[in-house]
């Protein structure tokens, strides 16, 4: 049986809007992990197949496939060819997938996949702006079948994080423990040093940007929510943030004829997709989906990694599926550490090989809420 190995996998800090990364070009906030992942390795950047890079809203800097532009701006090999793909927050996890598929196939021996996103350049949901210049109020106006089968409901994801904490019956006071945990458990991993390896520091950018050391329950109390009657405040939800991340996938043969040492296996990926509406709760049904299609149960993935899209989301999940809290986002999530939509998806993947490696644990489990109502999941097995 064929097997996608991973060589590595990296990312930069992750920076806070208008913080460290946030005047850095997207070409090169992309080409400075890509660079660190193939120079890590030891391989010759020549023998890559393919660039695929994660991102969303790709107006300006992130224009014109930046996974090409972006590979280079390593200055490695013209001949390297790569592609961009959006699939909203799973971006890069999708990367990872399709990197992985192309080696399992045979199709491809060494393709490095990664993300990229400067949401402080480019704001969030800012291609679905700019078409407003075109006559488009939203993605989905003037779709006579988009109207026949949802009508004219908001689709958004703070409505939906919304209808998912009443829905689950999740309290603001609930979301904000989990979120302070968030913040509590990233700082640790901060002090620690845990995230060293997997950062490649950006200047004098060592560390993410994102957890708050004077956060408290009380400060979080005295927010005003999103809206009236909503249970969310932006204490609750990810950070906006700055970032790029990108991981190594071989095959068997090229690992063999180069003598690399992989360090996991991508055991299974798969995507699935719930109401589009409701939009964040994918990862609920695409994680039956993966643990059905492995044979494996929730008890024996050793660690996970849900993105912090909303506390809300995790919760949810977590009721759901039954894990078990201290597995899950060991070292904080996106409410503390930032959510660079594009990059996202690797930068959890290398938290989680990373971790698995400093537990000497087996199976990691990651997967997150997208736009559309689409999930990945994707389950490694350390080696």
């Amino acid at each position: 049986m064929a097997e996608a190995y991973i060589i590595d996998a990296v990312r930069t800090p992750v920076g806070r809007r208008g913080g460290g990364l946030s005047a850095v070009h997207s070409a090169d906030l992309g080409a400075h992990v890509l660079k660190a992942v193939v120079e890590r390795s030891g391989v010759d950047p020549a023998l890559v197949d393919d660039v695929i890079l994660g991102c969303t809203d790709t107006l300006g800097s992130q224009a014109g496939n930046i996974a090409r532009t972006a590979w280079l701006a390593t200055g490695f090999p013209h001949h390297v060819p790569g592609v961009t793909v959006d699939r909203q927050c799973g971006s890069s996890q999708q990367a990872v997938h399709f990197a992985a598929q192309a080696v399992l196939s045979g199709t491809m021996d060494l393709v490095v996949a990664g993300g990229v996103q400067n949401m402080s350049q480019i704001p969030i949901s800012a291609a679905m702006l700019a078409g407003r210049e075109y006559g488009f109020d939203d993605p989905f106006s003037g779709s006579k079948g988009w109207q026949e089968r949802y009508g004219s409901v908001e689709v958004s994801q703070f409505r939906s994080a919304d209808m998912i904490a009443g829905h689950w019956d999740i309290s603001r006071e609930a979301m904000e423990e989990f979120a302070l945990s968030s913040h509590q458990r990233a700082l640790a991993a901060i002090d620690s040093g845990r995230f060293s390896r997997e950062i490649v520091p950006f200047g004098d950018l060592v560390h993410d940007e994102g957890p708050r050391r004077d956060t408290s329950l009380e400060r979080m109390a005295g927010l005003k929510p999103l809206s009236e009657g909503s249970r969310l405040t932006a204490a609750v939800a990810s950070q906006i943030s700055d970032g790029a991340s990108a991981a190594m996938i071989a095959s068997e043969s090229f690992v063999r004829e180069h003598g690399l040492t992989p360090r996991a296996r991508v055991h299974h990926i798969s995507v699935r997709a719930a109401d589009p509406v409701w939009m964040l709760t994918g990862p609920i049904p695409a994680t039956a989906h993966a643990l059905r299609k492995t044979g494996l149960s929730i008890e024996d993935i050793d660690l996970f990694e849900v993105n912090e899209a909303f506390a809300s989301v995790v919760l949810a999940w977590l009721e759901e599926t039954g894990a078990d809290p201290e597995r899950v986002n060991v070292n904080g999530g996106g409410i503390a550490l930032g959510h660079p939509i594009g990059a996202t998806g690797t930068k959890l993947f290398a938290t989680l090989l990373h971790e698995l490696e400093r537990r000497e644990a087996r199976y990691g489990l990651q997967t997150m809420c997208e736009g559309g109502g689409t999930a990945n999941v994707t389950i490694i097995e350390r080696l």
